[in-house]
């Protein structure tokens, strides 16, 4: 093997870790949602993603999502909370908001109507 054919290889090796590490074990930390008034409020705004996409809420207080969609993809059409059974149809350039208490500590994941677009609520 020539020296530029072990470069190559490594370098191929270091991208492979490297998207392997960003795709399945890279876990974010989360937003910490700062409480007024006793209730937690997030503004998350729709646009390619959620941003932001996971945030820390507290077990036991109201949390209010205000979700702003501001494209007009289908697939942002809707945000699903399966865990709690709610959802909403986000219409563009509206700002919608969900509620709920959370009563258990763990994590809400929610979702576009097609999966593509994922976030989680961690309840601390």
């Amino acid at each position: 093997m020539t020296t530029s054919q072990i470069i190559v290889n490594f370098v191929g090796l270091a991208l492979i870790a490297l998207i392997i590490w960003y795709f399945w074990l890279y876990r974010r930390k989360g937003t910490q949602v700062v409480e007024v008034g006793g209730i937690q409020e997030v503004q998350i705004k729709v646009k390619g993603g959620y941003d932001p996409d996971v945030f820390v809420v507290k077990q036991g207080k109201p949390v209010r999502l205000h979700f702003n969609r501001q494209e007009s993809a289908m697939c942002s059409e809707m945000v699903i909370f399966d865990k709690i059974d709610r959802s909403a149809k986000l219409p563009e350039g509206e700002t919608v908001t969900i509620e709920f208490t959370p009563q258990q500590k763990g994590e809400i994941p929610f979702q576009c109507q097609m999966g593509m677009l994922r976030g989680k609520v961690v309840v601390q």
